[in-house]
């Protein structure tokens, strides 16, 4: 599916997360030493003028209106599934088909049936070498990585509490329109933004064993399109709260919503310990808030580790610390490890496996909510 050191790389969407994937995988060669170098294949779109213009700005070689096609193609090994997660499952496994590996955005897709079936099908994949990556990639922040480090080394203590959220407040105003993030289809919030704080919870203290939630439709209805006089009703939510259990023993709490006024990128946690605690949000990406309980009574406090070229891989980007880190830069890195993963090395995921396991939650949080009780996750 490729020849010497060189990948194909064929992007399917031309949003935001399309020009993402392109961005990134056309900066890794010049920032890591990837052991496969990737090469813009095609990109497509349903609509030609749209799949030219990527054609043009991406950087690709070729463009298609046909999602099929760029999977067929021969020259592309790494498909990327860029469009809304109701597309997810019949790109991803048409490509996992035609032994190709994929790079899907999140979430996986509607439910935790389709992931799982998502999941198997990476899975029987496996020996024929054939890899997935879904992208979480705010896990990709050298920071979180430290943190993890932290938590699993006991430098933390026992952990007791954990507290996490995602709030932006994008559909705060009634009259944003309805768009594909409203389907009924879908899952609202929890599965857009919350699988994002659910997949940084698991990343940092394992497995959720049980969940009690409560999803609220804040905004009732919307119009159809800009504008417009005609109103959709709106059956999602808009903000989901999950009180959680770990299977470390630990207990916490899990908010997301999309119409937290004010908020642009709120990826936040806090995680106590009996020996010290740290604090987080992805509007400061570059800050991790350290306390340590042993700290005499005069420097107490939260005290802020800032990103430097000692949490890697901050040094490939840039030689001096606090010059700061960006969102593109974690989805380059993102790129780089399945990449890496690709040809054999780690893989540090989260793999379509991962993704299932995180929809799990995110069900069982909407049956929760529906029943009004505490459910096992599953």
């Amino acid at each position: 599916m490729h020849s010497a050191s060189k990948i194909g790389v064929g992007v399917i969407g031309t949003g935001f997360m399309g020009r993402a994937h392109a961005m990134a995988y056309r900066a890794v060669p010049g920032i890591f030493s990837p052991p496969l170098v990737p090469v813009l294949e095609i990109v497509a779109d349903s609509d030609a003028a749209g799949a030219e213009r990527a054609h043009r700005s991406f950087g690709f070689r070729r463009m298609t209106t046909d999602w099929r096609a760029l999977i067929a193609d021969p020259a592309v090994a790494i498909v990327c599934v860029t469009t809304p997660p109701a597309l997810h499952r019949e790109m991803a496994l048409a490509a996992i088909a035609a032994g190709k590996h994929v790079h899907c955005e999140k979430p996986l897709a509607l439910d935790a049936a389709e992931t799982e079936a998502m999941a198997q099908a990476a899975e029987a994949a496996r020996p024929n070498g054939i890899r997935t990556q879904v992208g979480f990639n705010y896990l990709k922040n050298p920071l979180l990585g430290l943190a993890r480090e932290m938590i699993a080394s006991g430098e933390l203590g026992e952990i007791t509490n954990f507290r996490g959220i995602f709030a932006e407040g994008y559909m705060a105003d009634p009259a944003a329109p309805w768009s594909w993030r409203l389907d009924p289809a879908g899952a609202g919030v929890i599965a857009d933004l919350g699988s994002h704080i659910i997949g940084l919870a698991r990343f940092l203290l394992g497995p959720i064993l049980s969940l009690v939630a409560d999803l609220e439709t804040v905004v009732k209805e919307r119009p159809t399109a800009p504008g417009s006089a005609e109103r959709r009703a709106v059956t999602v939510d808009d903000i989901a709260r999950l009180t959680v259990r770990f299977a470390r023993g630990c207990g916490g709490t899990i908010e997301a919503s999309w119409v937290a006024t004010g908020r642009t990128m709120q990826l936040g946690f806090e995680i106590a310990g009996t020996r010290g605690a740290l604090s987080f949000t992805q509007e400061r990406m570059n800050e991790l808030l350290l306390h340590r309980a042993d700290a005499p009574a005069h420097a107490r406090g939260f005290l802020r580790i800032e990103a430097g070229p000692a949490h890697p891989p901050y040094g490939l980007f840039c030689p001096a610390p606090g010059h700061q880190l960006g969102f593109n830069d974690l989805k380059t890195i993102e790129a780089a490890d399945f990449l890496a993963a690709i040809a054999g090395g780690a893989e540090k995921g989260p793999d379509f496996r991962e993704a299932a396991e995180i929809q799990k939650v995110v069900d069982t949080a909407i049956r929760s909510s529906r029943e009004r009780s505490w459910l096992a996750v599953g």
